[in-house]
């Protein structure tokens, strides 16, 4: 296998997350794609909305080259919290993953016209300097996070599991196999905490 540099090495990291997220979509109906499954709301579509945002943000307007995305609501640019982290009923999953993948090209061309150590400024009160190198490791971060939330939650609404298409990335095992594993994991979860088993 040939080497790559750096800059190749940390793009390929990104890319790979960002693949696994949408990949996490395929399938699904309006309805699973937007379907809050933990308490505070996490869903898919959402996941992509704020990711499309997080790089308009740091691989984007930190390095003077703005690009039109859903604002984060941490900024406090959005108009209500967490604006970024759902889909409203008229926002097709078509439009968020088009402009996802939009912004994710023009994170590319940052990327590919800056050298690593070129500095940006991250927008806000303190103005933080951010080298491009620093900045994509944050967004290599940031992406697989959400991604492993995507995971998650896809497992939730209908019990997909894997890397990407063709990796489940799982141990092998049938529905049975699984549930027995499940069961022995929830067996010596009580055992250390000294719950005994429901009558």
């Amino acid at each position: 296998m040939a080497l790559t540099d750096p800059k190749t090495d940390l793009r390929r990291c990104l890319q790979d997350a960002r693949d696994a997220l949408l990949w996490k979509l395929d399938g699904l109906s309006e309805y699973d794609i937007r379907r809050p499954m933990t308490p505070t709301g996490t869903n898919l579509l959402g996941l992509v909305k704020h990711l499309t945002g997080a790089e308009a943000l740091y691989l984007g307007e930190t390095f003077g080259r703005p690009c039109d995305a859903p604002p984060l609501w941490i900024t406090g640019d959005a108009s209500e919290p967490n604006a970024d982290l759902w889909a409203t009923a008229d926002e097709t999953r078509e439009q968020i993953v088009e402009q996802y993948r939009r912004v994710c090209a023009h994170s590319d061309a940052t990327i590919e016209a800056l050298p690593l150590d070129a500095v940006g400024r991250l927008p806000g009160d303190e103005r933080i300097d951010l080298t491009l190198h620093r900045t994509l490791v944050h967004m290599i971060g940031e992406t697989h996070r959400h991604a492993g939330h995507a995971d998650i939650v896809r497992e939730l609404v209908d019990g997909a599991t894997g890397l990407r298409t063709g990796d489940g990335n799982m141990a092998p095992g049938d529905a049975d196999w699984w549930a027995k594993h499940r069961e022995r994991v929830e067996r010596a979860a009580r055992a250390a905490a000294g719950i005994e088993r429901d009558a």
